[in-house]
């Protein structure tokens, strides 16, 4: 390499004018669609839900001393607390505290979370819910922020907005969307679409290669959708399996709980493909800066040696975590006995396996696809630089 060669990525030079305007011709749409996908699914914020346990409030307290409750059972405790948050805060106050085998240990100290029926009996108006886990969820947010700063100094800061954009998003938008009987689906399309866009270009610069790996994230995420929505209709998946969503059907029966299953399929899927489709730009990006001769085959062909390591171990990563999320059921079925077939192909196990595959297959898409198209772009930056000669370096 001479000695005038800048390293890094950045040394590619500026996008070329057509590049640029092929680049717009493909962003501009996207972000079209999801502009107005955002505006026709935005709730409205008129549905009204009657919980059975809508008369109950809740509030947070700290545990001051274990008295014995006023009700004659064996066993029964209560609790003196001073209330932080809810009814009667600030103030003391008495809860019942759960009892009997298996009931947590609940100390005087204890941050806790107690609930408030009204029409309750004096003495058992609260009661103890759970736990405050508050305090110590904060602390370990605190620390993976100065984790990422720490690492990632400036870039982290647009990671950290992204990632505060993407749970906004989520709360504020595709829940109540949900909620109020849009097509999950269609909604965690848009949210992908929309997290996608912000997460990438804040994270990464509004570049050619941010512009490339939200390509090969959406070719992706397309794959994952039908992949999805075939398995799970040929599955015969209801959706309708666990605790959570047979409280949703009961309080909302407008909610698509099959197309809620699709939803939480896409949306689990595109944090993984984000990191592969980026590190696979970045790599090709990368192989251009120390090779100005090499063609867009030839990137392509290194880069996919480094895909094939990433997939391998992302796949793997991504399916062992569905599986862990399956594992408390799976010692159930073990412990009835049932066949290793049978167990796998109930739906709440079959789901996460669903989840897992169709994922991957994803992934894999995405290498490959993401690559194409970084080492097209990378290789038509390299001819540019060569032939504009060596000059200032400016970011691509």
């Amino acid at each position: 390499m001479g000695a005038g060669h800048s390293h890094g990525p950045a040394s590619l030079g500026p996008a070329p004018r057509q590049l640029r305007l092929l680049v717009a011709l493909l962003v501009g749409p996207l972000v079209l669609a999801t502009v107005v996908g955002l505006v026709a699914l935005w709730p409205d914020g008129d549905l009204e839900i009657t919980s059975p346990g809508a008369d109950v409030q809740r509030g947070t307290a700290t545990v001051q001393e274990i008295v014995p409750c006023r009700r004659e059972a064996a066993g029964c405790r209560a609790a003196q607390v001073e209330l932080h948050s809810g009814p009667g805060a600030p103030g003391q106050a008495e809860a019942v505290l759960p009892y009997g085998d298996g009931a947590p240990e609940v100390e005087p100290g204890d941050r806790i979370v107690v609930t408030y029926v009204a029409q309750g009996e004096a003495g058992e108006q609260y009661a103890f819910q759970d736990f405050d886990r508050g305090p110590p969820l904060l602390t370990l947010t605190v620390l993976f922020a100065l984790g990422v700063l720490a690492l990632s100094r400036w870039r982290g800061i647009g990671s950290l907005v992204s990632l505060a954009f993407s749970l906004v998003l989520i709360a504020v938008f595709t829940l109540p969307a949900i909620m109020e009987g849009a097509a999950p689906l269609a909604v965690a399309v848009v949210t992908a679409a929309a997290i996608m866009v912000v997460t990438l270009y804040l994270s990464h610069g509004f570049t050619v290669r941010s512009t490339v790996a939200m390509l090969g994230t959406l070719v992706s995420l397309a794959v994952i959708a039908g992949l999805g929505w075939v398995f799970t209709t040929v599955g015969h998946f209801t959706g309708l399996v666990d605790e959570g969503s047979q409280y949703i059907s009961s309080i909302a029966a407008q909610v698509d709980l099959h197309g809620l299953l699709l939803a939480g399929l896409v949306i689990g899927a595109l944090g993984v493909l984000d990191d592969v489709t980026v590190t696979q730009t970045w790599a090709v990006w990368e192989l251009a800066d120390l090779d100005p001769d090499a063609s867009a085959r030839s990137l392509f062909v290194r880069a996919m040696r480094i895909g094939r390591s990433h997939v391998a171990s992302t796949v793997n990563t991504l399916v062992l975590a569905y599986v862990g999320a399956t594992l408390p059921l799976m010692l159930v079925f073990s412990a009835l006995e049932l066949p290793f077939g049978i167990a796998v192909s109930q739906e709440v196990v079959a789901q996460e396996v669903v989840r897992g595959l169709v994922g991957g297959l994803g992934i894999i898409a995405a290498v490959p696809v993401t690559t194409a198209i970084a080492a097209l772009v990378a290789a038509q930056l390299v001819r540019q630089r060569r032939t504009a000669g060596s000059g200032p370096s400016h970011r691509a």
